[in-house]
């Protein structure tokens, strides 16, 4: 099944069936973006608009962006304040948003199934205004290594999704060829034991000034 026809059918209980992943991430996006400030947002892979509503608590205008039209349309029911917008867009493609529109960009459970991160972040890079932020939450790449990804529970039984394996090299190395320098690394474990593999990874990362890469 495709990325786009699995997250259509996972839309109507995304939100409500219990979801260890989803949780950490609102959890991470919150502890970790709290301490910056930003008043334009490109939430990538927004999804049912979980962190939309905190992220316009702190900002002027969010634009979200997700290849799900069910989600999308979830997200709109959910989030009416103007200051949001909602666009289905493949993030593999050129992202159709104005050049250093945003002050922060968000990703929150989507690069694991994204396969070129060049594009990602060199996008990222063009959408940023100079020293804007690449925010990053992902499954652990530990949790990939034993086995993990992405999956959901369809009335016939459990439906895995399809995912790349990035390392966390990966992530550092190709933000580095796309101007940008790491400002913070996190490992999210459940229920704050350090004695598990962690769970999630996240990234912050922001746009050097002095490389431009348009």
């Amino acid at each position: 099944m495709s990325i786009e026809k699995a997250y259509n059918s996972w839309a109507g209980q995304y939100d409500t069936n219990a979801n260890k992943t989803r949780d950490l991430d609102i959890k991470a996006t919150i502890e970790t973006l709290s301490k910056y400030k930003f008043k334009h947002v490109l939430e990538l892979g927004c999804g049912t608009g979980k962190n939309t509503g905190w992220l316009l608590s702190k900002a002027e205008r969010v634009i979200g962006l997700d290849f799900s039209q069910e989600m999308l349309t979830i997200a709109k029911e959910k989030i009416t304040d103007n200051r949001a917008i909602f666009k289905r867009a493949d993030l593999n493609q050129e992202w159709e948003i104005e050049n250093q529109f945003a002050d922060l960009v968000t990703s929150s459970l989507t690069l694991e199934h994204i396969d070129d991160l060049n594009h990602i972040f060199n996008q990222a890079n063009q959408k940023l205004k100079n020293g804007g932020v690449f925010f990053i939450s992902e499954l652990h790449p530990f949790k990939q290594y034993s086995g993990s990804k992405a999956k959901y529970q369809p009335e016939n039984g459990t439906q895995e999704l399809e995912v790349y394996m990035h390392h966390i090299s990966e992530y550092i190395d190709e933000a580095k060829n796309n101007g940008f320098e790491l400002i913070e690394l996190t490992e999210w474990f459940d229920d704050t034991s350090e004695k598990e593999i962690p769970r999630l990874i996240s990234f912050v990362f922001r746009k050097n000034t002095s490389i431009n890469t348009n």
